[in-house]
């Protein structure tokens, strides 16, 4: 029997030896394992994507009119030259490149031909709302009580702080109080 033992005691460390290296060589090494959680990172941030992008209307004097599909923090200039840039028609003074893009947006691209009076993307119709997120300073003035300095007030904290997310928001900006909001709140519209 003691025999045994011994045959036990030189055996069992050399078992677990087995055991453990047999364990370790199935498991996935620490390279493996970034490989997995870098194509895991990659599907989130590309389902992210798909769910953070959204739809905008560029007409006018542009190379290919259309529905383009934008992400957010996209400006109106690159919008601009994914449907082919300006034609030679076009009047660029009369368009904020630099405009944040937002969903459901209307970029008009001017003719040099037309108008300076041509109304801007945030208004397009006699009677219809005026888009607070896309109106001009002179637009936003011809909103009751709202002059010059109001009407840059509301684009500063506009640009500083994003789009307005309801007509509400406004009341945020400074010089707009709930009296002046609701002079106002049947001439606008937000988003």
């Amino acid at each position: 029997m003691t025999k045994w033992k011994r045959y036990l005691w030189l055996g069992a460390p050399l078992l677990i030896i087995l055991l453990l290296y047999w364990r370790e060589s199935t498991s996935p090494t620490p390279a493996a394992v970034e490989k997995v959680e870098a194509k895991h990172e990659e599907e989130a941030e590309a389902k992210q994507e798909e769910t953070a992008t959204f739809r905008v209307d560029v007409k006018g004097e542009v190379s290919k009119p259309g529905v383009y599909v934008v992400r957010p923090g996209m400006r109106v200039d690159d919008v601009i030259r994914e449907a082919g840039g300006m034609t030679e028609f076009a009047d660029p003074l009369q368009v904020n490149l630099a405009q944040i893009l937002q969903d459901e947006m209307v970029v008009l691209v001017p003719s040099a031909a037309e108008e300076a009076a041509v109304p801007g993307p945030s208004a397009s119709a006699v009677g219809e709302k005026l888009a607070v997120n896309q109106a001009t300073a002179a637009e936003m003035e011809t909103l009751p009580g709202i002059g010059p300095s109001k009407a840059e007030a509301i684009i500063q904290y506009r640009e500083e702080n994003g789009p307005f997310a309801s007509v509400d928001d406004l009341v945020n900006v400074p010089g707009i109080g709930e009296k002046t909001l609701e002079n106002m709140r049947d001439s606008i519209r937000a988003p």
